[in-house]
């Protein structure tokens, strides 16, 4: 039986029916889109995924990048990969018209690029990168630079990247050495290196476009005193296309998402690397958290697509693996038939959690999504609103999807038994693929003192405000249904905690005791990630329960509604309960993890 990756029916239902992406259609920017074409553009992303992805998923994995002769060899699926994400449009396209893009719904996008992920995550990575890049651009480039730079990066022909960390400055970007000198002709000399850059050097792409920090001669310590360049791997000089003195000294050989290489760069060793200042002097990092907070969003895309391959990886393995029998009446009949391991409650216990997290994940990230493009779409009041409501999540984004991806992956393997931990079966490469995620674009201990420090206190709690009133909606409207009642007054009772935890740990920063504020800031995380779960599964529950009760849906679609509701009680009787064990601990007074006059063994 061929292997799924993605579920397309699952897809449309969270875009159309719970998210009702159409909302967007009544607004200028949006109004060209139906949900035909949507539905159709999914359609044609999944069979791309099934040509230029998925095929090639356990070989690219295998065979990883090298560097021979000065350049990174990587596996023969990348280029065509992108020749066909170029010709579709998929690159640029939530880009205006105007620069070159189809102007689609980020969310419609975050659909395409699940699929992308969950077919071949390595090698995905590539056309993401350069949509980043190219946003970037966008936003802050000239009118020049954007025509230099957007239609062959569109196109998939010139890769894209983005140049942060060296050797000394990772999270901590004051601390970044690499130097732009002016050269008094709007170009800069640039000199530095820089590590871990995904995508960053590969033979038989034309250019790698690198957004680069760097600090000009003369600059404010700290971030304040960092720009942001274009630095090209080749530049053109009349007219001809000639080196930019962008070597690369090393490629890292990865855990996992081994398709797409983590180089290591050296910028200006003989003095004749060119940068091109993007926007203005100084302002460079303010610009750079455009594009890592939508990486963020796309970290939480990609951590919930490998979690879906593995998820359906495991599913048809329980479907097909006979192993033991049932206790019937409490007892076991050694004379029938083996049966299949999916009979067997704990099994099914681990499959739930896998599903459970895989479609409130892709839920929450659409949820993103969502709010991004109506802040898109929206003026005055109501963009703020949105912008707010996307802030706020983006860190929760981020994390809570990597992070249980990491726990669904795990307990895919646990479904496998041995075969999970051999390469004969792919659930030991998406449990490689899925540990970066954690780690991507901050760290879940980053992520989480971002959340509980500034978006939860920013605006005087606004963004919060805002967040609980739309969670609120969801509770009244799971409390129109008997059925979801319940459910409605167990979220409800949770959210009060949430209140009470957050009021405790912000009296600890009002004293000025920020490290005590901060120091359980990844239990906070993990609490607010299971609550935003839940609010998703209920979510799902009242649309999947009204279509129920007015469609009478037969045969696969009443079995994926059912399977619905029976999911969000799984979530709510399993998962939810785990607040209890964080609100006693972020409630407790005891300090036992900051440092001491009285140095302690570890």
């Amino acid at each position: 039986m061929a292997r799924e990756y993605v579920n397309l029916s699952n897809l449309k239902f969270l875009l159309h029916k719970v998210h009702q992406i159409e909302e967007l259609f009544q607004y200028p920017y949006f109004e060209h889109n139906d949900s035909e074409t949507m539905d159709m553009m999914l359609d044609a992303a999944k069979q791309l995924a099934d040509t230029y992805l998925f095929p090639f998923y356990e070989a690219s994995d295998r065979e990883e990048p090298e560097l021979e002769n000065g350049t990174i060899r990587v596996h023969e699926s990348v280029r065509p990969y992108l020749q066909a994400m170029g010709e579709a449009g998929w690159i640029g396209g939530t880009s205006s018209m105007e620069d070159g893009g189809m102007q689609i719904p980020l969310s419609l996008s975050i659909c395409a690029g699940f699929i992308n992920s969950a077919a071949n995550n390595g090698v995905s990575v590539y056309s993401g990168l350069t949509a980043g890049a190219a946003n970037l651009l966008i936003s802050f480039g000239s009118e020049e630079q954007k025509a230099t730079y957007l239609p062959k990066m569109f196109a998939g022909k010139w890769q894209g990247t983005m140049a942060l960390t060296e050797p000394q400055a990772g999270s901590s970007l004051s601390d970044i050495t690499t130097t732009a000198t002016p050269m008094g002709d709007g170009r800069y000399k640039i000199q530095g290196q820089k590590i871990y850059i995904s995508g960053g050097d590969y033979e038989g792409i034309d250019n790698i476009v690198h957004m680069l920090l760097a600090r000009v001669e003369g600059a404010p310590m700290g971030t304040k005193g960092i720009s942001l360049f274009i630095v090209p791997k080749y530049r053109t000089e009349n007219g001809e296309k000639i080196s930019n003195d962008v070597t690369t000294a090393g490629v890292y050989h990865k855990m996992g998402q081994k398709a797409c290489p983590a180089a290591h760069l050296m910028f200006g060793e003989k003095n004749d690397c060119h940068g091109y200042l993007l926007g203005e002097e100084h302002r460079g990092l303010s610009y750079m958290f455009q594009m890592m907070n939508e990486a963020r969003i796309m970290v939480g895309l990609g951590a919930s697509a490998v979690s879906s391959a593995a998820y359906y990886a495991s599913l048809q393995y329980a479907k097909e693996r006979p192993q033991g029998r049932r206790f019937i009446k409490g007892t076991r009949n050694l004379e029938e038939s083996q049966t299949l391991i999916i009979n067997h409650p704990d099994v099914r216990r681990m499959l739930l959690l896998q599903k459970s997290i895989v479609e409130g994940s892709i839920s929450l990230v659409l949820q993103g999504g969502k709010y991004a493009d109506m802040a898109q779409a929206t003026e005055g009041e109501e963009k703020e609103k949105y912008e707010l409501l996307l802030e706020l999540l983006t860190p929760v984004i981020k994390t809570f999807p990597s992070e249980m991806g990491v726990v669904s992956i795990s307990n895919g393997v646990q479904v496998l038994g041995g075969g999970g931990y051999c390469k004969d079966f792919p659930l030991e490469n998406y449990y490689r693929d899925i540990r970066i995620y954690p780690i991507y674009e901050g760290t879940t201990g980053i992520q989480s003192m971002d959340l509980l420090g500034r978006k939860v206190t920013m605006r005087q709690g606004k963004a919060m405000k805002l967040l609980l009133e739309e969670v609120q909606k969801t509770i009244e409207a799971a409390r129109t249904h008997e059925e979801l009642g319940k459910y409605a007054d167990m979220l409800e009772e949770k959210i009060k905690v949430l209140k009470k935890i957050s009021f405790h740990l912000v009296g600890f920063a009002m004293k000025g005791q920020v490290e005590r504020f901060l120091s359980d800031a990844t239990l906070y995380m993990e609490f607010f990630g299971i609550l935003t779960y839940a609010w998703q599964w209920l979510k799902q529950a009242v649309i999947a329960k009204q279509i129920l009760l007015t469609e009478n849906p037969v045969e696969g679609e009443l079995e994926f509604y059912e399977s619905k509701l029976h999911t969000m009680k799984f979530y709510f009787h399993y998962e939810l309960p785990k607040t209890l064990g964080l609100a006693t601990r972020l409630l407790d007074d005891e300090v036992l993890t900051i440092p001491s006059s009285k140095e302690l063994a570890m």
